[in-house]
């Protein structure tokens, strides 16, 4: 069974979301706050395997709980569930490091199995949300600079295993490698393609498999 932190300032929906995950096994919650900074408290205490992390929240909101968990080298998979599909906000989670961005608004089946999801090493993103951040991409642009960048076959490899969602460590199990290795490539493959983020490359090379 995987443990759940929820971290939101609305009763009903930490209501809701206790509720849901009592449908599946898989997940029991442990712990709720309705701040960030209490929220970051139980974190460090638990160090739970999932944290659903709302986004606008008093005095302590959700990028900034984000930030403080990942400078406290806090290692839960950690969810932005909001109900802004803002790009500025989506885009500054996933560089922040968050494991996904789910909207309140999807189906409570969808987000059970986007929990399952983001267990099993993947990056999870709301339908919508993904749109988004392609449109940005594209907008922000030089996809035909991205297409002609040289990478290395290693670098090719572990391009396609981000897009299929997997971290780090599950790429470095795949190829056979140390985990070290991989983010030096991440590190290489990023700066050529001139993305910032591993989420951003994931989406990116998803889209070039499409056309």
């Amino acid at each position: 069974m995987y443990s759940v932190i929820i971290i939101d300032d609305h009763p009903l929906i930490r209501r809701g979301i206790k509720d849901l995950s009592s449908m599946d096994n898989t997940f029991q919650v442990i712990a709720e706050a309705d701040n960030g900074a209490a929220g970051l408290e139980l974190a460090k205490i638990h160090q739970p395997d999932i944290i659903l992390l709302d986004l606008n929240m008093d005095k302590m909101d959700g990028l900034q709980t984000l930030k403080a968990m990942k400078a406290a080298d806090i290692d839960s998979k950690i969810i932005i569930l909001t109900v802004s599909n803002n790009e500025k906000d989506i885009v500054s989670t996933l560089r922040a490091g968050a494991d996904g961005y789910l909207l309140k608004d999807m189906e409570p089946e969808d987000m059970l199995e986007q929990l399952h999801q983001v267990i099993d090493g993947h990056i999870v993103m709301s339908q919508k949300v993904s749109e988004l951040v392609v449109r940005g991409l594209y907008e922000e642009s030089q996809n035909e600079s991205r297409k002609s960048a040289e990478l290395t076959q290693r670098e090719k490899e572990i391009l396609s295993l981000i897009a299929k969602g997997l971290s780090n460590k599950l790429i470095a199990r795949e190829l056979d490698i140390v985990e070290s290795t991989v983010k030096v490539h991440v590190k290489h493959l990023l700066k050529k393609l001139n993305l910032r983020s591993r989420v951003e490359a994931a989406v990116w090379a998803v889209e070039q498999q499409k056309n």
